[in-house]
């Protein structure tokens, strides 16, 4: 019996990121010195509510020039990875002026970040349900 070989998937050219990549790039480069996001709030800002884990790997290979990696963080502010230089990840954000101890940022509620927050607050509205 003949062994088939499983198909390849093609890899996007390097430098062009599907999609989804594309989106979480674009959402994580929105987030401001000095705040923090989380894999979900990010997942949910690019249109995948459920799609924390594949943010944190986009995050994990991301060399793209301008995108803030550093700035996304995992659930109730605990740190994350960051492809494993943990120690560069702290150095980062302490020098936007967090206060990180060795697995968390201190005040996590006030330095989250959320896209279209400060907009709705700007304006007065508030989405509806």
């Amino acid at each position: 019996m003949k062994r088939t070989e499983p198909a390849k998937r093609k890899a996007p050219p390097r430098g062009k990121a599907n999609g989804f990549a594309s989106r979480v790039l674009s959402v994580v480069r929105r987030i401001p010195p000095g705040r923090v996001a989380t894999y979900g709030d990010v997942a949910r800002a690019a249109g995948s509510p459920r799609a924390h884990r594949a943010v944190g790997n986009i995050m994990r290979t991301c060399t793209a020039p301008g995108v803030p990696a550093h700035r996304v963080i995992a659930a109730a502010g605990r740190l994350g990875g960051y492809g494993g230089n943990l120690e560069l990840k702290r150095a980062l954000l302490r020098a936007e002026g967090q206060t990180v101890t060795r697995t968390s940022v201190k005040g996590f509620a006030e330095k989250r970040w959320a896209p279209g927050v400060a907009a709705r607050q700007r304006t007065g509205r508030q989405k509806r349900s």
